[in-house]
């Protein structure tokens, strides 16, 4: 009988072949081979590839903390344009109320002026229409006496058939009026 072992052979009488990871002769040079690529991958990655990422992320992050900062001092800028435009247009209000408040004691002293004025005019008319008014009624007066002795003195003659005397005519008419 033929021996059996774990290993395939190959047609073409080359011997058996196993897979090279699993052949215990090349175990130790595989092993070799993964130190010299774990060292020089570590060190590609140490020199080269890592410096480069860490470089990229913190160019990302001084960039971004640019931005930040030029985000806030923007918000700064625009809350103290803000507070400025609101302290403006307070004053401005401010202003707005003297205004009209001095327009309002100007136009209430010129109208205090003008009511003071019109009344003094009116006071001197009514002074003037007083006196035309008693120098009318003094003379209707006069007028209402001669007119009174008048008819007093017709009235008496057509009642007595006589003339009476002026001067008793004239005390008569005197007396009615006082009394």
């Amino acid at each position: 009988m033929a021996e059996t072992n774990s290993h395939t052979e190959v047609p073409g009488g080359h011997g058996p072949k196993t897979f090279p990871p699993f052949d215990k002769q090349t175990f130790g040079s595989q092993l070799v081979w993964l130190v010299i690529a774990f060292v020089a991958l570590y060190v590609l990655m140490s020199k080269i590839a890592l410096p480069r990422v860490g470089s990229i992320l913190q160019a990302r992050r001084d960039r971004i903390a640019g931005d930040l900062a030029e985000a806030q001092r923007h918000k700064d800028e625009s809350e103290a344009a803000m507070a400025a435009y609101e302290k403006a247009l307070a004053d401005a209000r401010g202003r707005a109320q003297a205004i009209a408040a001095e327009t309002r004691d100007k136009l209430m002293g010129e109208a205090e002026t003008n009511r003071k004025a019109l009344e003094a005019k009116l006071n001197t008319q009514l002074a003037e229409a007083e006196k035309t008014i008693a120098g009318t009624k003094a003379s209707a007066m006069n007028n209402v006496r001669g007119v009174a002795a008048d008819a007093t003195g017709a009235i008496v003659e057509r009642l007595i058939g006589s003339l009476p005397s002026e001067q008793a005519v004239t005390q008569a008419v005197e007396r009615a009026l006082k009394g």
